[in-house]
């Protein structure tokens, strides 16, 4: 497919940026060297996190409002959404004045149903996955006659996402690849087509979840099951794009596919090494990264953290798992003998060891363990892998037989 023949050209990517200039945060760019340290590349990151709704889903929400005649306003939108587009349409709906009705999975985290109820619109939660909740969307629409904003289909939806590359390009020209999250394309089809016309050269990769490869299937011809609980929901679309698979063919050089620990892993990069709260989907493009580093060794990268609406309850598991998978949260299954001031002793040795004690369960009533005997779990803070290693040498010399178990949790 040639560029003359896209639904959407650079110059209706400038005149998306004309449209949302001074009502939609240009966000900034910035090197992260200890991103680029973690996967040996030249690392930029946008930060479209830092929008108001935390997304820059506002940029093509925003440009398909304004366009609406007095018509269409009146009537009213609606917006299938798993959360970030929802918010978007919502609020700039609101700031324009036009009623807004949002329906979303009924999975869609909390804090993002909250935020968009907290905009003004009115929140319809209906079916499994954004597929059932799209097809609520029809019908409302046909009862209603509302206007629909769809989240990636729309050539005023792709051309405001594209903005976002005209930005990078001006901030840092030497950047030689972009990496972008993948959902049903909108994102990455808008600035595909305005980095490419800036710059013929320039690499642009796709990143969707593994349980969700949509995108993918379509391009490799491929039959990739979709479904199951991701944290990226935010690219969990089961089907692509009928505008944005042509541009993604054409334009995307490759798609990566990322399991649910470098999706974890990335999440928690975000936060404990650039002090930034990133979604699933925002923290697709750095687990990429993780997972290949091989493919942008030595590049210049620029990643779009796309959202930053992660539900607080997940990103604390998330912050915890990480630890338990760098060993500074481990826990030992303990043998100790059933008499007064082994729990103290132990404590004392475990404090003498540097170890910081977390939690304990003390069970005498089982069968695997002598009837003078009785097991103790313990969970404790350690410095690294290495330490959490001397401090089970230690127990195993002392007579514990210390056993490694899932940290938090008594197994039985």
């Amino acid at each position: 497919m040639t560029a003359t023949l896209q639904p959407v050209t650079l110059k209706d990517i400038e005149a998306a940026r004309a449209v949302i200039a001074g009502r939609v945060m240009r966000a900034p760019m910035l090197p992260a060297p200890r991103l680029s340290a973690l996967t040996g590349a030249q690392v930029w990151v946008k930060y479209e996190n830092l929008q108001v709704t935390n997304s820059f889903k506002e940029r093509g929400a925003l440009n398909k409002l304004a366009s609406l005649g007095a018509d269409e306003r009146a009537r009213g939108v609606i917006a299938m959404s798993a959360g970030n587009h929802a918010q978007a349409v919502a609020y700039h709906a609101a700031r324009l004045g036009i009623a807004a009705t949002i329906v979303m999975p009924v999975i869609t985290p909390y804090v993002k149903v909250a935020a968009t109820e907290a905009h003004g619109a009115r929140v319809v939660l209906h079916g499994e996955t954004v597929n059932e909740a799209q097809e609520r969307v029809r019908e409302l629409i046909a009862a209603h006659d509302y206007v629909e904003v769809h989240p990636f289909d729309d050539p005023r939806i792709i051309a405001g996402q594209g903005t976002i590359a005209l930005e990078m390009l001006e901030d840092e020209p030497k950047l030689d690849c972009l990496v972008i999250p993948i959902g049903g394309g909108g994102l990455i089809s808008g600035n595909a087509i305005a980095a490419k016309a800036i710059k013929p050269g320039m690499d642009i990769v796709g990143v969707a979840a593994a349980l969700y490869p949509a995108m993918w299937n379509a391009v490799k011809g491929q039959d990739r099951p979709c479904g199951g609980a991701t944290l990226a929901e935010g690219i969990a679309v089961k089907s692509a794009g009928a505008l944005t698979l042509p541009i993604v063919r054409d334009l995307v050089s490759d798609i990566l596919l990322v399991d649910e620990s470098h999706l974890e892993r990335a999440v928690n990069a975000y936060l404990t090494l650039q002090k930034t709260m990133a979604e699933g989907a925002g923290a697709a493009v750095l687990a990429a990264m993780l997972a290949e580093p091989d493919r942008f060794r030595g590049r210049h990268v620029g990643l779009i953290l796309c959202g930053g609406n992660i539900d607080p309850r997940i990103l604390a598991s998330i912050m915890v798992r990480e630890l338990e998978r760098e060993e500074r949260i481990v826990s030992f299954r303990l043998t100790i003998p059933d008499r007064p001031g082994v729990l103290g002793a132990i404590a004392t040795r475990l404090g003498a060891l540097g170890a910081n004690i977390l939690g304990v369960e003390h069970r005498r009533t089982l069968l695997d363990v002598p009837a003078k005997g009785a097991r103790l779990d313990v969970t404790v803070e350690t410095r690294d892998r290495a330490h959490a290693e001397s401090i089970a040498a230690a127990l195993e010399a002392e007579g514990y037989q210390p056993v490694r178990i899932a940290a938090g949790f008594a197994m039985e």
